[in-house]
């Protein structure tokens, strides 16, 4: 897997984290620096550590998985970007109460996370090396995070569905992309 599919990944990882930032944005009044950092690091260090849990994972998998774990790849990634663009259709009538607050952040940060854990699953499946995967995928997700809390809290929900529905169909490519790769 080349460096352009990670980072095709990545961003299709982080854009989740983007929209929730955006949505923080707006919640948070008389927004500083340090609001967008404790955010951005939260979501950042989230999205890079459970890439790693299932690649670790899937590393016990591998020996069964070998002759399908293209299929599997598929799957995981088209369900997770179909997940993505299912939910950014809902309408949602909740809204974050306090991003900054630590137990509504770390909720945030495992709930936009998940994800990323079947794209490690994937990883080790197709016996890809996890270090540099997960460095992109948290460096892209902190810096995507952070400037999505700046727009949030300037031009609130505007992109916010649009954003997750495209990171739901760049996930469901890459998906078939490595399915098509492993069959032809």
């Amino acid at each position: 897997m080349g460096i352009a599919t990670v980072l095709f990944i990545a961003l299709g990882l982080s854009l989740d984290c983007f929209a929730v930032s955006i949505t923080s944005g707006i919640a948070i009044k008389n927004l500083k620096i340090n609001h967008a950092l404790k955010i951005a690091l939260f979501f950042g260090l989230f999205q890079a550590v459970m890439p790693a849990i299932g690649w670790f994972a899937g590393l016990g998998l591998k020996g069964f998985m070998s002759r399908f774990d293209h299929w599997v790849a598929f799957c995981l990634l088209s369900i997770v970007g179909l997940k993505i663009i299912y939910e950014a259709r809902r309408i949602d009538s909740g809204k974050i109460t306090n991003p900054l607050n630590i137990y509504v952040l770390l909720m945030l940060s495992v709930a936009t996370s998940i994800d990323a854990l079947a794209v490690g699953l994937t990883f080790a499946f197709l016996k890809i090396s996890i270090a540099t995967p997960i460095i992109i995928i948290g460096t892209i997700t902190f810096l995507l995070s952070f400037l999505g809390i700046f727009i949030g809290n300037k031009i609130g929900h505007f992109f916010e569905e649009k954003i997750e529905i495209i990171a739901g169909f760049i996930l469901i490519g890459i998906g078939l992309k490595i399915l098509l790769e492993h069959l032809f």
